[in-house]
């Protein structure tokens, strides 16, 4: 299995500078190997192979003597990162986007580089743990976790974040395999994903969103000082900083609700259903795309998906349509407005809260997609009782104690 660790260094202003200097010669590489590309095809009517265009790298260093100063793994990664970012162009022509050539990179836009299989590892010098890194020399970094014993070094990959902070990702391969998924899954759980709440699960349970109401003030007060700095000034790029920062407080607090969330599910259940959501659509909507791109859906499903699998646990996506609108109990379909958050079936006299009602039908949907074994009562006996707002029989609110032992596994 391969896994991605990944750490805060703390590099001094010397290796800051010398990092910068390392990037942007890859950069410049990258840029160069890209004009190759073109001269190419207009002299041969074709894209040459990604091993011819390394091995133009010896030659390259005869007279550009600034890349005999970067690790040479770290400048065919380059190459190939050209060649990736082509089959992504490619990838997406294939499905009828209109696409062009890959573009020339400016400073801002390059902000990695990768040691492959050599070049790097970890030690510890001083009483302190630091990455050793050929051409680079040795920097501090923060091992807030550790890497498994058995566990091996396959790469790291450097980047500079717009707050100007460098973070070290390391890709790990572990001789593991996922455990095997249950054929008789006993514990399932629906998951209905919302604004108002965040998730609304079979088990009675409904997570609150996330509040970042101040922290969307903040980053709102800190672009319109931006605003009123001269363009690349010295008070414009310590203001560019504070609000790089301030969307760096945002993701992480985001990411860190996301990731303990998806852990919980994926952990505590055999088998989860969660609608396969087309958030691109939804998100080109002209109403309340700003609560959709905030709520973060498809990253949540990503983790969900990638936890389940090294959980061993069935993860399903099911078809949204009619979700909401379909009773649990007798399967009639009946139109509401969002507004009415309350489902009730004029042909069952099945009522439940709106999002319960459709978390029963993606877990009714996702164990007839997934075919394993599982023996549940009717939905109209386990209906949630409408007795509180959100008709869950436990609500957890994000930033409360509840939530925080819930998501970290404390009982």
């Amino acid at each position: 299995m391969y896994y991605s660790y990944k750490y805060r260094l703390k590099p001094s202003d010397a290796h800051c500078e010398e990092l910068d200097r390392h990037r942007d010669i890859c950069r410049q590489t990258y840029n160069h190997f890209r004009h190759r590309l073109s001269e190419y095809r207009e002299e041969n009517g074709e894209l040459p192979s990604m091993t011819s265009l390394r091995s133009e790298l010896p030659d390259l260093k005869e007279w550009w003597d600034d890349l005999t100063d970067v690790y040479s793994k770290v400048l065919q990664t380059v190459v190939e990162r050209l060649f990736d970012n082509l089959k992504g162009l490619s990838a997406l022509k294939r499905k009828g986007y209109g696409v062009g050539m890959l573009k020339w990179k400016p400073p801002r836009e390059f902000r990695s580089f990768t040691y492959s299989q050599s070049g790097f590892k970890l030690d510890k010098k001083g009483g302190r743990t630091v990455l050793c890194l050929s051409k680079l020399g040795d920097i501090p970094i923060r091992l807030h976790r550790e890497i498994p014993d058995d566990a091996k070094l396959k790469q790291v990959t450097l980047k500079k974040e717009p707050t100007g902070e460098w973070f070290a990702t390391f890709g790990v391969e572990l001789n593991r395999e996922p455990p095997t998924k249950p054929e008789n899954s006993e514990r399932c759980v629906g998951i209905d994903v919302g604004i108002l709440k965040y998730a609304h699960d079979t088990d009675g349970q409904a997570v609150g969103s996330l509040d970042l109401s101040d922290e969307r003030k903040c980053l709102e007060r800190e672009q319109r000082k931006l605003s009123r700095k001269v363009y690349r000034s010295n008070n414009y790029e310590r203001q560019r900083r504070r609000v790089a920062k301030c969307h760096a407080d945002l993701k992480r607090k985001r990411r860190d609700f996301l990731y303990k969330l998806s852990a919980y599910y994926a952990r505590e259940y055999d088998l989860v259903a969660v609608e396969d959501l087309n958030v691109k659509g939804m998100l080109e909507s002209p109403s309340n795309s700003r609560n959709t791109a905030s709520a973060a859906w498809k990253t949540f499903l990503s983790l969900l998906e990638y936890k389940c699998e090294r959980n061993g646990t069935h993860f399903v996506a099911v078809e949204p349509a009619g979700t909401t609108k379909e009773c649990a109990g007798c399967g009639v379909s009946t139109d509401k407005p969002l507004w009415i958050r309350e489902h009730s079936c004029p042909a069952c006299g099945f009522t439940a809260d709106r999002d319960a009602n459709a978390a029963w039908n993606i877990l009714s949907r996702g164990v007839k997609q997934v075919g394993v074994g599982y023996s549940e009562p009717t939905p109209v006996e386990t209906a949630l009782p409408v007795d509180t707002p959100v008709s869950a029989k436990r609500v957890v609110e994000t930033g409360s104690p509840t939530l925080k032992r819930e998501l970290s596994g404390e009982r």
